[in-house]
């Protein structure tokens, strides 16, 4: 009895063992947009797009060499994108949050690059990091999702 109770645990051992093996692992689906986390990311999103539609009152004070208002914009209206921009970022599917996340520093390195250049008074750089902020904003927008409504 005890040797038919070893043969038959062996067996079922090696069964199981056959059964997982051939076994093909699960496709699993790339991870999506639910809509209720699209709705997340345009409610995070609102704030963001207002920023950029006013940047352009930024480059009016660059271009009049108006340092004072470039400061002040900087750290008035621009004060709690930097925030918002990471928050949104997380809130981005994992292969698009580093990506996301790197172009928000980026916009904020020439940001605080371009007060630098405005505290100095120095008109070139401070043109050359709008520029490049704009580029790299524009680089993030890019990878945030529309929802239906707004595409």
């Amino acid at each position: 009895m005890r040797i038919f109770r070893s043969i038959l645990s062996l067996v079922l051992v090696l069964v199981t063992t056959f059964l997982v093996s051939c076994g093909s692992p699960s496709a699993t689906a790339p991870p999506t947009y639910t809509p209720e986390k699209l709705e997340q990311i345009q409610t995070f999103r609102i704030p963001i797009d207002q920023a950029r539609q006013r940047m352009s009152e930024l480059a009016t004070y660059i271009a009049r060499e108006d340092w004072v208002d470039t400061q002040s914009f900087i750290h008035g209206p621009l004060g709690q994108l930097r925030r918002d921009m990471i928050y949104l970022a997380n809130a981005l599917l994992p292969e698009e949050q580093k990506e996301a996340s790197s172009l928000a520093k980026e916009v904020f390195r020439h940001l605080e690059n371009l007060d630098a250049a405005a505290k100095e008074r120095n008109s070139p750089e401070a043109q050359k990091q709008f520029v490049e902020a704009m580029r790299d904003f524009d680089a993030y927008m890019q990878l945030i999702p529309q929802s239906a409504e707004s595409a």
